[in-house]
């Protein structure tokens, strides 16, 4: 069985047992969590599309660490005008480990 959810603006396509990193949710280390917003549940041919999200399906994950991403770094440049603009991200991150899929 798997389901495609949505946090922090992006999608994932998520089976029971996976670890996926999305961007940083409130929690604290070891805690259970649950994700409602799940656009579409499968389960070999039978699968269920949301419009937008699929009535009382839900994903519960828990949440193995928070951590922060590798190092970006944004570079301006605009030739023969002397304009040099350097700058660095981190994303926040929350580690997950999906522990049930829930079709509603």
């Amino acid at each position: 069985m798997f389901a495609v959810i949505r946090t922090g603006g992006k999608q994932y396509k998520v089976a029971s047992g996976d670890v996926i990193r999305v961007e940083r949710l409130v929690t604290e280390a070891g805690a259970s969590i649950e994700l409602d917003e799940v656009l579409m549940v499968g389960d070999g041919g039978d699968i269920s599309v949301g419009t937008p999200l699929v009535a009382n399906a839900k994903v519960t994950a828990e949440v193995v660490a928070q951590a922060r991403g590798p190092k970006i770094i944004v570079f301006k440049k605009k030739r023969r005008q002397n304009y040099r603009r350097k700058n660095g991200h981190r994303q926040d991150l929350t580690i997950l480990r999906i522990t049930g899929i829930n079709q509603g």
